[in-house]
């Protein structure tokens, strides 16, 4: 772990073992399928929609080149994937806590390809929608449990670091969307652009046979020999585990050591039934908003989840290329390819930032940023000026990659104990997709309704200052509490135990 004083890629080099790289590197698959879904139908929406018809010949000739709809019905077939993902992120909370986390995200994957394929062989916008509904289901389930797996098996010192590899994935999932949407948005190459989602399922799915169970869930869960040894595994056979170990808090009954045999000799994936006992524990979605002592963690998670999407990010990542062409026409979308490059570059650089100056300090900051630069990007559209538009566009997605893009994602697991995070992560990501749900179904609308020119962006500045000015005042700061009780202070602690 981190030494005060110590050289962040000096304590990476000691804490990242190879095994713990890999389990890293096949959970994100989940985090990147989440956005490389938000933006595959932005580059080739004018070629699906039959805007655009091409004389591109290719292997999928027998399929339909586009799929005739207008902007209300794109909108529909853009938005269904946040209904699939609300549903998914309700449903992941109860099933991490009581099935674990990782038999979750196994279920998620088999999500990503039998969505993918009803995409990729879509011939009509109900069969596109239930493809789309599909893979939401897995992708809002996904956001749920990565996020939760990430902070029980990152190194303490760094949560916020390893944390920002959800956001970090994500991004990189719009990356090669909006790549392959830039080379592929033509005659029927679309439909390789969603197809590659059901590809990356398989892979994970075959990565996740080799990733263990959370340390932490299997202490909880009746285990806690068995997580030692895993947290063993991941952490390197010489390093010293046993303040990470008594952080967990968690007493071995003799019935639990009774199975530490059995277990120890188990496949790196296997996990023990649910006890019944850390079932009744843990805190549904339901008792968690029944409880005062949790009320005020739901609200900040639920507000800087809703801040998230209704500053506008999303109306970038879904809508840009359409937005832009009327200013931009012959490099709107190589601009957002652009944009989506610095997104993931700027969230990989400010990633350690939330460990150094604090996770609400980089919210507020993110916010700012982003309001000052829809004001900014509406008066670039408004009056032609395309300097102003491309800038602020990019400064606008840079600010998001500050704070508001990693954070939101690792603030459950901070303000609330273990028994309540699958519920509170749950309900935070059930607000976080009914606001991307308000920005893609009603954005084109609202901006159309307003006359197009960008004046929709006021709207957003708007919220970035209502939102911002609620978060500084309700949101409790987490770098550097050593638990929920001090986040929240002593009299919040005492509610609890009682």
């Amino acid at each position: 772990m981190a030494h005060d004083g110590e050289p962040l890629y000096k304590s990476l080099i000691r804490d990242t073992t190879a095994y713990f790289a890999f389990v890293l590197l096949v959970t994100t698959l989940g985090p990147f399928q989440f956005g490389y879904h938000l933006s595959e139908l932005n580059a080739p929406q004018d070629v699906l929609t039959c805007k655009k018809l091409s004389g591109e010949s290719s292997a999928l000739d027998r399929l339909p080149q586009c799929i005739p709809m207008n902007t209300a019905q794109f909108s529909v077939v853009t938005s269904i994937y946040t209904l699939g993902g609300f549903i998914g992120a309700l449903g992941a909370g109860p099933s991490c806590n009581r099935y674990g986390r990782l038999l979750t995200m196994r279920l998620t994957t088999v999500s990503f390809v039998l969505g993918s394929i009803i995409e990729t062989f879509a011939t009509n916008i109900g069969v596109l929608c239930l493809g789309r509904l599909v893979s939401g289901l897995g992708c809002g389930a996904t956001i749920v449990v990565v996020p939760i797996f990430i902070a029980e098996v990152a190194p303490p010192k760094e949560k916020g670091l390893f944390g920002s590899l959800t956001q970090i994935s994500i991004c990189l999932g719009i990356l090669i969307a909006q790549l392959l949407g830039y080379f592929l948005s033509k005659g029927n190459l679309w439909r390789i652009i969603l197809a590659v989602s059901g590809a990356l399922g398989l892979v994970q799915l075959a990565g996740l046979l080799l990733v263990p169970e959370s340390p932490r869930w299997l202490a909880e869960h009746r285990s806690p020999q068995n997580a030692r040894r895993i947290l063993h595994k991941l952490r390197g056979h010489h390093a010293d585990i046993d303040a990470e170990v008594k952080a967990w808090d968690i007493d071995a009954t003799e019935d639990d050591i009774s199975e530490e045999q059995t277990l120890l000799s188990a496949a790196p994936g296997s996990h023990p039934a649910p006890n019944p006992k850390a079932a009744s524990a843990s805190i549904n979605l339901w008792q968690a908003v029944k409880q005062p002592a949790y009320r005020p963690a739901i609200v900040a998670v639920v507000a800087v989840m809703f801040t998230q999407q209704l500053t506008g990010i999303n109306s970038i990542v879904m809508y840009s290329v359409s937005l832009l062409s009327t200013l931009l026409p012959t490099t709107a979308s190589l601009l957002i390819v652009a944009v989506s490059a610095l997104n993931l570059i700027a969230t990989i650089i400010f990633s350690p930032l939330s460990d150094k100056i604090g996770r609400k300090t980089c919210i507020l900051i993110s916010i700012a940023g982003m309001g000052t630069c829809a004001v900014l990007l509406a008066l670039g559209l408004l009056f032609g000026i395309k300097i102003l538009a491309a800038v602020a566009t990019l400064v606008f997605v840079a600010s998001f990659a500050f704070g508001l893009g990693p954070i939101p994602f690792i603030l459950a697991n901070e303000l609330v104990g273990p028994e309540a995070v699958g519920a509170t992560q749950s309900c935070a990501l059930a607000a976080n997709w009914i606001a991307t749900f308000l920005v893609s179904q009603f954005f084109p609308i609202v901006d159309q309704a307003l006359g197009g020119q960008g004046k929709v962006y006021f709207i957003f500045a708007g919220f970035a200052l209502v939102s911002g000015s609620f978060i500084a005042y309700w949101v409790p700061e987490t770098k550097g509490k050593s638990g929920v009780e001090e986040v929240w202070g002593k009299r919040e602690a005492r509610e609890r135990i009682e």
